[in-house]
Formats: structure tokens, sequence, C-alpha cells
């Protein structure tokens, strides 16, 4: 039996060099691919695949919304999310999206390939030590509301900007922030926002 494959991720030579390698797999087969968190959606709406190969960082909604928005209209569709970023919360935030594992990219190709077949199979395929970093990290400490003020703050928004496009006052976006600098233990906002993306809370 084939497995069909979808590959999404918004570099086209990782895309390809991807593609190539799977190919020569005799029971592996690419079927689609998609460079955005949106385009993937249509085509596994088109292909129909067995399996999404999920980059986590890309434009027009990141992977992990996809492989939610994926698992919640096609269920029987496995994701693997396959990322640069091996980082504890992205994989405690892919896992609660409904991902079948989460693999790096420099896994070797022959890792690679029996990974889509375990994610296939229907068996959870996560590297050992990434796992043990996400037990020992534990969850976000930020809110809802102040993960959304800290993306805003990602963007280099000023105070007058988050408090706009977030529907607050300006006394409550400092407020917010001051509490995310806190709990992240940062310097300054812009701190804030590098620990928390390499923690994988954003």
């Amino acid at each position: 039996m084939t497995i069909r494959l979808v590959l999404a991720d918004d570099q086209a030579l990782v895309r390809g060099a991807l593609a190539a390698l799977l190919d020569l797999e005799p029971d592996l087969e690419v079927v689609g691919q998609a460079e955005n968190g949106e385009e993937v959606l249509t085509v596994v709406e088109e292909t129909a695949p067995d399996v999404v190969l999920m980059d986590v960082e890309m434009p027009g909604g990141d992977g992990i919304e996809a492989t939610t928005r994926i698992r919640e209209r096609h269920p029987s569709v496995h994701v693997l999310v396959v990322t640069t970023f091996g980082r504890p919360g992205y994989l405690r935030r892919a896992m609660q999206a409904g991902a079948s594992g989460f693999v790096v990219k420099d896994t070797p190709a022959a890792g690679l390939a029996d990974a889509v077949r375990r994610a296939h199979a229907g068996l959870r395929v996560v590297d050992p030590a990434l796992a043990a970093d996400s037990l020992a990290l534990g969850d976000s400490p930020l809110t809802p509301r102040e993960t959304e003020v800290l993306r805003a703050a990602a963007t280099g928004a000023t105070i007058a900007q988050m408090a706009k496009s977030l529907y607050l006052s300006e006394g409550t976006v400092r407020n917010h922030l001051s509490s995310i600098i806190g709990k992240t233990t940062a310097r300054n906002r812009a701190d804030a926002v590098r620990v928390a993306r390499d923690a994988g809370w954003l």
C-alpha cells in the first residue's frame, strides 16, 4: 500500500528536497505541496493524503493552526510536524493540536520515512530528548490574552497600536506587558518575545 503525502513548507528548496527523498521510498508518494498554512488546507482537500508533513513557522497561518483545522475537517489525515525549531513549547502545542508526531528537519532520511510510516499507523512519533524537555518546561505561563499582547509586541507595534488592534486600553496593555515580563523573567518586552519564542509559546 502506498502512503500518500502532502508537504507544507514555505521554503521551496526544502519542499523539493523532502519530496525527492521521500519519493525514493517504494511505499511513499508525494501527491501535493503547499507553501503556507492556508494553501495546505486546499491541497489536502484536493489530494486526500494519508499524512501531511507540516512546517511550523509559515506565513498565512502557522503550521500548528493548520494542523488543528486539518484534524477538525479530515480526522483520518495524520499530521507529522517537521520543523527546524525543536522547541519544547512547539511540541506541546503541536500535540495539543492533534499532530501524530514532531521531528526536526535534520532527521536522517530513513528516520523521516520511518516516522511517516509510524504516524500513518496511528503511532505517536516524538524525539525522546525533546519530549523530556517539554515535560520539564511545562505549559506556557501566559494567559491567552497575554499571548495575544506578546504576539502584537513581537510585530514592533507601539502601546497605542497594540491597544487599538486588540481593543484594549493602553493602561491594560501596559499591565499585560508588565505581567508577561514578570512571568518570563525577561528584562523587557523584546526579551520577553525572545524567551517566549525560544520556548515555543508564541
